[in-house]
């Protein structure tokens, strides 16, 4: 199919398939709201007009705090089509972060669900995605046909903030241009036609939203919850016969700990898994090979300022080594940066690309994330083999020294899920007087196994340099996550340093 609007609110429209079901939105009890591609449609053009009735202009920030709902994505769209620039906010910051993003945004208006009211400033506008009452998104519409904005190249269209794991959250300004290539090129190479997909990431972070705008364009019918929670999302996949997951790693790790819960169902539907967001270990990719034996999982890689297209298959259709997220997309430039500057076969990736962000909002005290080659460097660190596969080594600001040796957290997790009987592995970095900082791990189990600290530690040093091997090992049920269902490293570091301290006392 051939898109070929402008302005990324009509990534549902005319084209869509009127009569067939868009979303099927799930609640945090599994309660099911069916909208059609024209109901959307109509749904979206009725906030468009509503925000045009009440006067909001021209690139005013109009902010949605809430949890994922087929409402939610309507709302997004007419703000889009208003012309306005839409600004997800992470609803599970506590609430000084989320006071903190909406007046770094300068959002006038904010549509947010009934828990997250109260988050909302109390001199700011806002309007309940709840459909009905005075307060409620009924009452907001302006029912009617609406011509949307035309937006010229470099017109914002979002706002996504990072997560402030390392400072401040950071506003990612993103283009309608940039973000309808996303769409054009996803469509392409990635047709969902015939899928149905299921989303249970957060729709304020890429990974969920981007999904969610591919899927309306190829006229698919997705299922999305509210919020993931391991039972809820493997009742999900049985109750609709989803045939296309998307998640974090640490998503689907959750999800194959329900060993009661797998044992009952049939999931033989899933054809492809697609993971990002955070590195798949040899040892997720085992246990989800025996799952779902007959589903290809493809490991992504992408950035809120660089986009979900970065990789590609190989231009000679060499098969992508386990753990590679991929050759260089024909579109996208890559190069690898080492910490003296020299470009080579491993470094911080640096791209180029129709996707990337205009910029970040409102952050002169920053350096220009855009180089004056038209490259962004992403802060993460990769390896390129001989045929153009690229591999995930870590992020550049986990790196850490011990003893004169650099460690990234990933590769000793990596080691760590060799062992037979480990789950999910996460490695920090503790500071020590003598070697500056030294590797600790928490460790899940494999259900049914059983391993000490000793006997993991053994199996470090055999298998990797000793500098490596973590100096204490520690066995938890599942490891935390943050609010974009990545692993909450922070958590678990000053977890480390409690164990540490009782063990001293």
């Amino acid at each position: 199919m051939r898109l070929t609007i402008r302005n990324l609110g009509d990534v549902v429209g005319a084209h869509s398939p009127a009569d067939q079901a868009a979303f099927i939105g799930l609640d945090g009890e599994q309660g099911e709201t069916c909208y059609r591609f024209d109901e959307l449609d109509r749904l979206a053009s009725g906030v468009a007009r509503g925000l045009h009735a009440r006067g909001y202009a021209q690139g005013e920030r109009i902010a949605l705090l809430a949890a994922n709902s087929v409402e939610f994505i309507a709302v997004l769209l007419g703000i889009l089509r208003a012309g306005l620039v839409a600004v997800p906010v992470n609803h599970r910051f506590p609430q000084a972060l989320v006071e903190y993003v909406i007046a770094d945004s300068g959002a006038r208006l904010v549509f947010c669900d009934e828990p997250r009211a109260s988050f909302v400033p109390v001199n700011l506008a806002q309007v309940s995605l709840v459909r009905g009452g005075e307060r409620g998104l009924d009452a907001f519409l302006d029912a009617g046909p609406f011509a949307s904005f035309q937006p010229r190249t470099d017109e914002p269209a979002l706002i996504l903030y990072t997560s402030g794991s390392t400072g401040k959250p950071k506003g990612v300004v993103l283009s309608h241009a940039a973000q309808l290539w996303v769409v054009r090129t996803r469509l392409q190479a990635t047709p969902l036609g015939q899928e149905r997909p299921l989303i249970a990431a957060p729709l304020y972070h890429m990974n969920a939203l981007a999904l969610a705008l591919l899927s309306l364009a190829c006229g698919a019918t997705t299922v999305l919850m509210a919020q993931f929670n391991a039972v809820g999302y493997i009742d999900a996949i049985q109750r609709y016969r989803c045939t296309w997951l998307t998640a974090v790693p640490p998503m689907i790790a959750m999800m194959l700990q329900e060993q009661a819960q797998l044992a009952q169902v049939d999931l033989s539907s899933v054809r492809v898994i697609r993971m990002g967001s955070a590195p798949v270990s040899a040892s997720l990719l085992h246990s989800i090979h025996h799952l779902l034996p007959n589903a290809r999982v493809i490991n992504a890689y992408g950035t809120t300022e660089g986009g979900p297209v970065v990789f590609g298959q190989h231009p000679k259709g060499l098969p992508s080594p386990a753990l590679s997220v991929g050759h260089a997309h024909p579109q996208v430039q890559l190069r690898l940066r080492d910490a003296a500057g020299r470009l080579g076969e491993e470094g911080v990736l640096e791209l180029k690309s129709p996707g990337l962000m205009i910029g970040y909002h409102r952050r002169p005290d920053l350096p220009a994330p855009i180089d004056a080659d038209g490259f962004y460097s992403t802060g993460d660190v990769f390896q390129r083999d001989r045929n153009g596969f690229y591999t995930y080594v870590g992020r550049r600001d986990d790196m850490f020294v011990s003893g004169g040796e650099n460690i990234y957290p990933g590769e000793v997790e990596k080691l760590l899920e060799r062992h037979p009987a480990v789950q999910q592995a996460c490695v920090v970095a503790v500071v020590d007087d003598i070697k500056g900082f030294k590797p600790m791990a928490f460790v899940v189990l494999r259900q049914g196994t059983d391993a000490s600290e000793a006997q993991i530690k053994a199996f470090t040093l055999e298998h990797a340099p000793a500098y490596q091997h973590p100096r204490r090992i520690w066995f938890v049920d599942a490891l935390p996550l943050a609010t974009t269902n990545k692993i909450d490293r922070t958590t678990l570091l000053q977890d480390a340093h409690r164990r540490l301290q009782a063990a001293d006392e």
